[in-house]
């Protein structure tokens, strides 16, 4: 029961992500532009942190949950259900958009229902770099922070805030993917173009996430002469199995 829990909050959080902040560009970037876009997934993260954290980590995102299973912190079996729970949030995220724009009377103002893509401002070589450099900074983050306790209290607001960052950078770009799920879902419904494209923004992301995997332990790893005593576990994520 606990594990299914876990992986509705993953479900519901992934749906949540995807609406608000793919809804924010498909329904309001041309009035609030870019800015707008990254406060919306970053405030919507924030929240859904602390909301549903507590309950299954609050990964949201493929990429986090295959940082989270390099760590030692979650089992196979567990980041697999996460992440089909994900990419199924998404998908239905995804619907909801597209319904809104097919049959609400709502405009798209991205014209390919907020999906990421390259081509006109990037091209697919500089789309693979900078989607593993912003996800790799966005899930060092996710794992620094979640790993500290004296950090419990102020990581979904760092989390929150990182997301902001790498979207601002990427946005005018690919549009930001760092999540192969945020991807997948509007991708789902457009077609076309943003399906063919669609497997750049599942495989360097989750590289992204790996190799900040990788440098988190030594991010975390502290200096013999600063301990003052036996070092504290941080939290670790849950485990389901």
């Amino acid at each position: 029961m606990d594990a299914a829990r876990r992986y509705a909050a993953e479900l519901l959080g992934t749906l949540l992500l995807v609406f608000v902040g793919v809804g924010s560009a498909v329904f309001a970037r041309v009035e609030g532009g870019v800015v707008v876009v990254a406060l919306a997934f970053g405030l919507v993260v924030v929240a859904l942190v602390y909301a549903l954290g507590p309950l299954s980590g609050a990964h949201l995102n493929p990429a986090v949950t295959l940082g989270v299973l390099l760590s030692g912190k979650i089992s196979v079996v567990g980041a697999v259900a996460y992440a089909v729970a994900q990419f199924v949030g998404a998908a239905a995220g995804g619907f909801v958009i597209w319904a809104l724009v097919r049959w609400g009377g709502v405009a798209d103002q991205t014209g390919v229902l907020g999906t990421n893509g390259y081509g006109v401002h990037i091209n697919r070589g500089g789309t693979a770099v900078l989607e593993t450099i912003l996800t790799f900074l966005f899930v060092l983050v996710v794992l620094v922070v979640t790993s500290r306790v004296e950090h419990a209290g102020f990581a979904g607001l760092a989390i929150g805030l990182a997301l902001t960052a790498v979207l601002l950078v990427g946005i005018t770009l690919d549009g930001t993917s760092v999540n192969p799920a945020r991807s997948f879902g509007p991708a789902l419904f457009e077609g076309g173009t943003a399906l063919r494209q669609l497997w750049v923004f599942f495989v360097f992301p989750l590289l992204g996430g790996a190799l900040a995997a990788l440098v988190a332990p030594l991010v975390l790893r502290r200096s013999p002469r600063l301990r003052r005593g036996p070092e504290a576990p941080g939290p670790a994520a849950p485990q389901p199995g």
